[in-house]
C-alpha cells in the first residue's frame, strides 16, 4: 500500500493528498492521516480520482453522518444517491437546473439552516475548457487577524442568515426557489464559533447574512461589509482550479467559500457533492428574534418621548 503523501499547497488553506485511490476503502492509518490533515489545513485535493457515486458516498461516510438533504429540492439530487446533490449549470427539457449559478457568493454550507454542514466532499465530473475555480477562505485566521476592539463588539453578536440572500437565486427554476424558502426560514447563529474538535475559534460571517441582532440595518450593513471585506482578503483565501477527477473535501466549521462565474456559462460544469451533517444545532428561528431595524428602533423611541 502506497504511503499517502501531503503536500501544502497555500499559506492559509490548502494540500494535495496523493499516494491514494479513494475507489478502495481506507484504512484506519490513512482515515487518520488524511483526518489530521483536513483538521490542519481546512481544504484537501485529491487530483485524478475516478469515483461512481457509490464509492463518493462510501469515502465520504468515514468522515461523518451524510446529510440527507432535506433543505435542498427533490430534483436538484441525485436520482438514485438522496445523498448526493448535483451541482449543474445544464438546461433539461428547456429549464434551468436548481442548482443553476450555485454558490456565486461567499457563504458557509447551510448556514440557513440551524445545523450547518460539518464540511463537504465535492467531485468534478465535468467543467469548462477555461475557468470555474472555488476559493476557501480560513475564518480562524480571519478572527484572530481582528483588532481587539473589533473583537469584543463582535464576540456576544448574532446574525440572521437567510437563503433568499443566495446570488442569483431569482435565475433558477422558480418551483424550486419556492420549494427552498419554504423549507428554509431565516434562522440566527453566533457571529462567533468555536470549532467542536480543534477548540479554535473563528467568524461566521458571509454574504447570506440579513442583518446583526440587536443593530439597525444601516449599522447591520457597514459592519457585515467590513467583516466579509477582511474575512475574504487574498491572505487568508486558496483558489482552487479544477480538473476532471478532482475531489474536494473542505472543513465548513471554520471556513467559507464561493464559486466562481469565470467561465462560458455555455459550457457545462457538474460537481457532485456529499455534505456532512453538523454535529450540533447551532441556530434558532426567527420566530424567537425580535424586531431591531431601523424602523423598529424610531418607533421605540417615539413611544417613550
Amino acid at each position: 500500500m502506497n504511503a499517502v503523501t501531503v503536500t501544502p499547497l497555500g499559506f492559509a488553506a490548502g494540500a494535495q493528498i496523493s499516494g491514494i485511490d479513494l475507489r478502495a476503502p481506507l484504512s484506519d492509518a490513512q482515515h487518520r492521516q488524511i483526518y489530521d490533515a483536513w483538521l490542519e489545513h481546512i481544504v484537501l485535493v485529491f487530483p485524478g480520482q475516478d469515483l461512481s457515486p457509490q464509492q463518493q458516498i462510501a469515502f465520504s461516510r468515514r468522515f461523518g453522518v451524510l446529510d440527507q438533504h432535506e433543505s435542498q429540492a427533490p430534483s436538484t439530487l441525485h436520482p438514485e444517491h438522496r445523498e448526493i446533490l448535483v451541482l449543474s449549470n445544464k438546461v433539461v427539457g428547456g429549464k434551468k437546473s436548481g442548482t443553476y449559478n450555485s454558490g456565486r457568493n461567499w457563504h458557509t454550507d447551510l448556514s440557513y439552516t440551524s445545523r450547518p454542514a460539518k464540511g463537504a466532499i465535492l467531485h468534478c465530473k465535468e467543467k469548462p475548457p477555461v475557468g470555474g475555480d472555488t476559493m476557501w477562505a480560513n475564518l480562524y485566521l480571519a478572527l484572530e487577524t481582528l483588532s481587539p476592539n473589533i473583537r469584543r463588539l463582535i464576540d456576544d453578536l448574532e446574525a440572521l442568515h437567510d437563503v433568499t440572500l443566495i446570488r442569483g437565486i431569482e435565475q433558477r427554476d422558480p418551483t424550486v426557489v419556492a420549494e427552498m424558502k419554504k423549507r428554509n426560514p431565516p434562522v440566527v447563529h453566533p457571529v462567533v464559533r468555536t470549532h467542536p474538535e480543534t477548540g479554535r475559534k473563528s467568524l461566521l460571517v458571509n454574504q447570506r447574512i440579513r442583518r446583526f441582532l440587536g443593530m439597525s440595518d444601516e449599522e447591520s450593513q457597514s459592519l457585515l461589509a467590513m467583516l466579509n471585506a477582511h474575512a475574504t482578503s487574498p491572505e487568508f483565501v486558496y483558489r482552487h482550479r479544477w480538473s476532471i477527477g478532482d475531489v474536494v473535501m473542505w472543513d465548513n466549521r471554520c471556513s467559507c467559500h464561493v464559486a466562481l462565474g469565470d467561465f462560458d456559462q455555455t459550457k457545462p460544469r457538474v460537481m457532485f457533492r456529499c455534505s456532512l451533517e453538523g454535529e450540533v444545532e447551532s441556530g434558532r428561528l426567527t420566530q424567537d428574534v425580535g424586531g431591531s431595524d431601523r424602523q423598529s428602533m424610531l418607533q421605540a423611541v417615539a413611544a417613550v418621548s
